[in-house]
């Protein structure tokens, strides 16, 4: 047994939480400057202060390009330039969210194979130990209600026979 094993839950969770952040923060750094300029521009395209800014450009270059602030020329009386600009903004901006969506993408898949891992060597631990508790009880002589099951609990679950009822499962219901 190892001496650096958690006292509690607490400092278990405390740990977990550490790793988790210190592993984001590593993530982070190896970010490139692309992805990162992507990612702010996400950010703050999503944010009220993009729709405050755009809202007041909005509104007086409508206010100006119908002759309500005489002190500035119109530049745009027919708002063609407004629509193009406007258009090409969002190209560029749905391009961001894009970036930034397939990032999160990836994330999301890297978290749930780490799941995934995880289940399946808890999965794995939970069938030793039924194997353990198991050889206790024929040792001790004592019955219990799932030695019916026992056998079939002490067996680990193939991933990929899993994956192939999930699978199949899935294209019977598209097929209903």
């Amino acid at each position: 047994m190892s001496d650096q094993r958690p006292a509690n839950m607490h400092s278990v969770l405390h740990q977990n939480i550490e790793a988790l952040v210190e592993h984001r923060r590593q993530q982070e750094e190896h970010q490139s400057v692309q992805v990162r300029i992507a990612g702010a521009i996400s950010r703050f395209a999503g944010s009220m202060t993009f729709v405050y800014l755009h809202l007041a450009i909005l509104v007086a270059w409508i206010l100006v390009n119908l002759g309500a602030i005489p002190a500035i020329p119109a530049w745009d009386p027919t708002f063609v330039i407004l629509a193009m600009v406007a258009s090409v903004e969002a190209i560029f901006l749905s391009t961001f969210v894009l970036i930034n969506q397939n990032r999160m993408a990836e994330h999301s898949e890297r978290r749930a194979e780490l799941d995934l891992q995880i289940s399946l060597l808890n999965e794995h631990e939970t069938t030793r130990l039924i194997e353990m508790v198991a050889a206790l009880a024929v040792r001790l002589n004592v019955s219990t209600p799932a030695d019916k099951e026992l056998r079939q609990l002490a067996e680990n679950v193939d991933p990929r026979k899993v994956m192939t009822q999930i699978q199949q499962a899935s294209e019977d219901q598209q097929e209903a």
